[in-house]
This record gives C-alpha cells, structure tokens and sequence, in this order.
C-alpha cells in the first residue's frame, strides 16, 4: 500500500530548543518530518511538492532541517540527492554525528510511508512552525506588556505585535535576503507577460485618467509617486478622484465574474485635513454633479437630492477606506495598512498630506527636513513591504509665487529632504486660471480707456485658453518618461477628467 489517510501523528520527543518553563511542549510532528525525508531520498521528484512553502528552517528538529537543506542544495543544482551521494557531505560535516551518524539517513528511509503523500507531511510541517511563531510572539507579547521592553508604550507594543503577526501571515518565514537572478528574472518576464496580456496601456492600477495612464502605464506596486502643488490647485480632488477610480475598477474586476464577488483589495485614503465626511461629500459631489456648496448649505432641489442619495448607494459598495486620523504617525499608519492588507486586503494607500504626518513615536530629528526624511523613506517602505503604490501628497514652498512663470519645479518641494530622492515619480498639478483671475487688469492702473480695454481683450483671451484645463506635470518617473498631461477641471464640483483637445470642453 502506498498512500495513508492522515499525516502521523507527533511525536513525544521535542528538541531541546523548543523546551520552555511551560508543561506543555510546543507544536511538533518528528515523524512527518522523517517520513518526508525519507521520501525525498527515495525519489528527488517528491520535493517538487514542497519546495514552494517549505524550508530548513520550519522543521523543528535541526538536525532533520540541515538534512532537508542538503537535499534541497542537491537537487537546486542538478544533482542527486540520496543517502549515497550525502553521506560523504555528512561526514565530512559531522552534522549527523548527535543522531548516529549517517546510519540516520537510512533511519530515514524505513520512516518513509508514501512519496505521494510528501506534499501532506510538508504541511504538516509548515503548520507546526507557524504554530510555534504564534507561540513566541505571544510570549514576546506578554514579556513587553510586563516591562521587558520599557522603550516601548501600549500603542507601540501593538504595532510591534501587528507587525510581527502581519510578517509571519505574509512571508511565511521567508526572511529577507538576496534573491537569485534566475528567480528575479522569472518574476520579470511574469510581469512582462501579465502586461502583454491586458488590452489598452495600463498594467497597473488604473488612475481613471486616460491620458495619465498612457504615460505611467497605471499605478505600480511598490512605488511611491509624490503629488504636489500650491493651495487651492485641486490636489485632494485629483488625487480622490484617482482613489475612487482605482477602487472602481478594483470593484469591476471582482463582479465580472461574480455579481456578488468582494474586491480582492482595497483603497485606502489618510486624510489629515479633511474629514471623512467632507472627503466623502466631496466624492459624492463629482460623481452625482450636484454642487458641494449646495450639498453644505442645503439648496438642493428634490431631483438633485434623490440623484445625491442614488449615487451614495451605489459608491456604498466601493472596497474605499478613510482614515482622518490627524497628525497620525509614521507607525501608527503602517500598522493601519497591514490590518486592512490582512483582513480585506490593500491594492492602493493615498496620504493627505505629507507636511500634516509625524515620523514614528520614539523617532527623533534635528529639525523639520530630517522628519520630513523620515516620514517619506517610511512611506517607500511600506510600499515596498505591502507591494502597494503609495501615493503622497506634499505642499509646495512659496517661492513658486515669486516667479513670473508659476509652474512648479522639482525645487520647490517644501521640506523636500530626500522627498525626490525616495520617490519613483514627482507629479504638480498646475492650473494656470487659478493666478490669471488674480491678475485681472483695474481700470485705475492704466492711464487711457484704450490701454485698459486692450489689456482685458488681451486678459480674457488668456483666460478663455485656461478655462477649465488644469496641468498634470509629471516632473519625475523613474520608470518612464516625462512630460505634462492636460486635463479637464470643473471648479463647481471640484472634478478632473480627461481633456478633450479637439472638442469643446
């Protein structure tokens, strides 16, 4: 007979290193971890089973756990792997001798049940680690909350607590380290084919602006994109507006299949200056054309409140998430990410604004540049660890006001530190209306009628090229190019689309 019903069950023996103060031995299973063995000399072919998920370090037995890497090093390379092509690499290690020597290794062989069973006793093994973690970051826990640690308080306890959970449920063990270029490589060519195989420009997530998709190509995991400008130039408009397409197409994806399918991710939106309720009025604002002064002070008439209450049903179902925490810190959002990463899932983070956010508690700077430092290598991190683009909205200097030619620069980020050096792509939203109404021409500074008429003519033409076109100055990507993208604004609902430029806007 070559297959069982059930993995065996554990073992009473436990390595010494997992003996604690505690009565109860920690999650163990010795002989699925020999019977795997076993297998795995007996035919090389089984440890395509478990090669995925598995490694040395989950055995909890060490000594099997060196046995498991040899095998895997053996086979990684093209060579057999048996007690015959091992026992000279045993020997001249000595790793064999507290179990018996290589004798152990034909112990292994009458251990073996079934190879078709290795990919079960894999996970038997795996779930025994993970059940140990879960043991050590419980201790760790209950050490910190005694005072093992008194650098950390209650709140940075439970970030430390959500970390650790949140790495163990995501990496499984697999610590960082270098990656091999052949893996790399793979992960390329996975992401090349996944582009070749979608219709249109984007391959990332999309931003909902068409022209600003054809550039970028979508949002990219990983990256971290800088959205900056003056006060009052619609970056919180722009970049909700972005938020909510992404969280749109998340939907989309998901029903296509289903009518009643969840979003494998979610948007989630850090506002620190508004509130929940004002961003969302915001969003309902755009997405029903009601105007936002009207929703506040309650002109609406009875068509455009039931088109209002329409539209917040059907947005009701976006996986879009809105944290107005103010001042939150580095750490405290970090930890907000990989809740929401864990229990919903996280395709998209957007952060309003850079300037309004804290480093982490028990961090310190010399001065406000440093902080700034801190909080944006921060945010690359999180895009790196949660595979997320990451999108940051930062104010720019008032130095741009003092140019005749107000369009922004890469100097003129606030604080900048290394803001454009952490950052995969700097993007300003400029709308040129905006400085041309304050520079309407008065009467009383030209000395004749003709002046003054000529300089209005001159003023309203301007104006008219302006109208409801605002700027998207992609400054910086590091992953392709440059440019400006022309878009659509309407001030009464604070909304961004795409620009036509053959047609009236």
């Amino acid at each position: 007979m070559n297959t069982i019903q059930n993995p065996p069950p554990a073992e009473s023996r436990q390595p010494d290193s997992l003996l604690g103060v505690s009565q109860r031995l920690p999650p163990a299973n010795l002989q699925a971890e020999q019977a795997l063995l076993g297998a795995l000399l007996t035919n090389n072919k089984a440890y395509d089973r478990v090669s995925d998920f598995l490694t040395g370090t989950h055995f909890a037995d060490e000594i099997n756990g060196k046995i498991y890497d040899a095998i895997s090093k053996h086979i990684e390379e093209g060579k057999l792997a048996d007690p015959v092509t091992l026992r000279i690499y045993f020997q001249n290690t000595g790793v064999l001798d507290p179990v018996g020597g290589t004798a152990y290794l034909a112990k292994l062989l009458t251990s073996m049940v079934g190879i078709i069973n290795a990919a079960d006793y894999g996970r038997v093994i795996h779930d025994a680690w993970i059940r140990r973690q879960l043991i050590d970051i419980g201790q760790d826990v209950v050490n910190n909350a005694f005072g093992a640690r008194p650098d950390l308080d209650g709140p940075d306890q439970i970030a430390a607590s959500e970390e650790a959970l949140f790495r163990l449920a995501t990496e499984k063990g697999q610590d960082g380290g270098f990656l091999s270029f052949d893996r790399a490589l793979a992960d390329a060519v996975k992401i090349a084919q996944h582009a070749f195989d979608r219709d249109g420009d984007v391959v990332g997530l999309t931003t909902g602006l068409r022209d600003l998709d054809k550039k970028t190509g979508g949002l990219h995991p990983s990256d971290l994109l800088i959205l900056a400008g003056r006060p009052a130039m619609g970056k919180t408009a722009l970049a909700t507006k972005i938020a909510f397409s992404a969280a749109r197409s998340l939907m989309v994806a998901a029903r296509e299949a289903d009518d009643d399918a969840k979003p494998k991710g979610s948007v989630a939106i850090f506002s620190l200056e508004m509130s929940a309720e004002q961003l969302a009025t915001r969003i309902l604002s755009e997405q029903s054309s009601v105007s936002g002064e009207k929703i506040r002070r309650g002109e609406l008439v009875q068509k455009e409140f039931d088109r209002f209450v329409q539209v917040s049903r059907e947005l009701s179902q976006l996986p879009l998430h809105i944290d107005d925490t103010p001042a939150i810190t580095l750490s405290a959002m970090r930890t907000r990410c990989r809740r929401l990463a864990r229990t919903k899932g996280l395709s998209l983070v957007v952060v309003d604004y850079l300037q309004l956010m804290r480093p982490s508690v028990g961090t310190k700077a010399d001065n406000r540049v440093l902080e700034i430092s801190m909080i944006t290598q921060g945010l690359k991190a999180l895009a790196k660890e949660l595979s997320v683009p990451v999108i940051a909205l930062s104010q720019l200097s008032r130095q741009v006001e003092s140019r005749e030619d107000k369009r922004p620069m890469l100097s003129d980020l606030r604080e900048s530190g290394s803001i454009e050096q952490d950052a995969d792509a700097v993007m300003f939203v400029y709308r040129d209306q905006y400085y041309l109404q304050q520079r309407q021409p008065k009467e009383t500074s030209y000395d004749s009628v003709d002046k003054y008429q000529t300089a209005m003519e001159e003023w309203q033409r301007k104006m008219d090229l302006a109208h409801n076109r605002a700027e998207l100055i992609l400054e910086k990507q590091r992953h392709g190019p440059t440019g400006t993208v022309n878009l659509f604004f309407e001030g009464e609902f604070t909304r961004f689309g795409d620009l036509d430029m053959f047609h009236d806007a």
